[in-house]
């Protein structure tokens, strides 16, 4: 028999479990409720608008390959933002990290079309990790030293980071023309075959999902990777004591300065990480407009995985479902593709009114508690 200490600590295990994954179910419910009274006051068909979604993002192998394909990418970003707010840093300059990180696989790659791809990916997304380290590395040491927000710094870094790589990519990086002569247009080199993640058609002919590559499994073994560092190590220990009471972990003999460096240049590794994907698995090679934002949509995958790792996947997969939905959405719906944009504005406003949920859950907890 269960004593009355016992069945309140299963009742706040029970209410903590619910609100974790409740929050984002019912967000994305109710985004979709609210996108359906959008639909119809323009005078669409809701029903046929979001079968057009679904049908879009994983009505057919190649649907399915293209959701997982722009799903990659956010994985990435995701776990960069996720890993911040578990130490208490908004890096929202996570854009500039990634492009530093496409950059460096855009130029290292061009020599390492010699080695298999197997040894090159590895050495290629180390180095696109690294640059994203050292680009956040400066907002880093300015956050714990001088105490400069690193909402402001890093956001600053990512301006810089995109003129950087637009200034390099029409210039020593730039590819040459069919005459030999620089071309017109501020893009890399093709990188060599070998420097590029393989496709999964590639490697497995029998599996139709001609667009998604390596990439995506290489960003389910970071979540996983980066789950069990927070849970088991000391690193994420520290990481995760900063970020829930600063003062109490430094009384506790945790280093705030360290642990700040550490956290916010592990997360502008995992962001660099999203750039290298994209380069070495979609594009081949590299442009200054290779990413549509990639670095924002990052927050918003962050906040509806509640901040963990292992949500971070799925919740990267429905915003790459509506990404590639959106367009077969536009055409056999006639509604506008924007559509998509309210529905993750719509997301990310129901997970922040988190309030919802918990009085929800507190009320059904007093009634079940007053019947019993």
């Amino acid at each position: 028999m269960s004593t009355p200490e016992e069945i309140t600590a299963q009742r706040r295990r029970w209410m903590i479990a619910a609100q974790r994954i409740g929050t984002p179910l019912l967000s994305v419910l109710l985004a979709m409720v609210t996108g359906s009274l959008i639909v119809l006051a323009s005078g669409g068909s809701p029903l046929l608008a979001f079968a057009a979604l679904w049908e879009g993002a994983f009505g057919n192998p190649y649907q399915i390959g293209e959701t997982l394909m722009r799903a990659t990418p956010l994985i990435f970003t995701g776990l960069a933002l996720a890993y911040g707010f578990r130490a208490g840093l908004f890096n929202i300059g996570a854009e500039g990290q990634l492009f530093m990180g496409g950059l460096a696989v855009a130029w290292l790659g061009l020599f390492t079309g010699g080695l298999p791809w197997y040894v090159a990916a590895p050495i290629l997304l180390l180095a696109a990790g690294v640059a994203g380290a050292l680009w956040a590395f400066i907002p880093a040491i300015l956050k714990a030293k001088v105490g400069a927000h690193e909402v402001i710094t890093t956001m600053m870094f990512s301006f810089i980071a995109r003129y950087f790589v637009s200034y390099v990519l029409d210039g020593p990086l730039k590819a040459l023309g069919p005459n030999g002569a620089p071309g017109t247009i501020p893009i890399s080199p093709t990188l060599p075959v070998n420097s590029q993640l393989p496709k999964f058609t590639t490697l497995i002919p029998s599996l139709p999902v001609n667009n998604a590559h390596v990439g995506f499994i290489i960003a389910v073994a970071v979540a996983v990777g980066i789950w069990l560092l927070l849970k088991y190590t000391t690193l994420g220990y520290q990481a995760r004591a900063v970020g829930f009471n600063p003062f109490a972990a430094e009384n506790g003999g945790i280093s705030i300065a360290w642990a700040t460096v550490l956290s916010l240049c592990i997360s502008g590794a995992l962001a660099a990480l999203a750039g290298a994907s994209e380069v070495m698995g979609v594009f081949g090679r590299m442009s200054d407009q290779f990413s549509p934002g990639l670095g924002f949509t990052g927050i918003a995958v962050a906040l509806l995985a509640k901040k963990h790792p292992l949500g971070v996947i799925p919740a990267a997969i429905l915003f790459g479902g509506l990404s590639a939905g959106s367009g077969l959405m536009q055409l056999n719906a006639n509604v506008p593709d924007k559509l998509v944009d309210i529905v993750q504005a719509l997301v990310i406003f129901f997970v922040a009114a988190e309030s919802i949920v918990t009085w929800v859950i507190t009320r059904r907890q007093k009634e079940a508690t007053k019947n019993a």
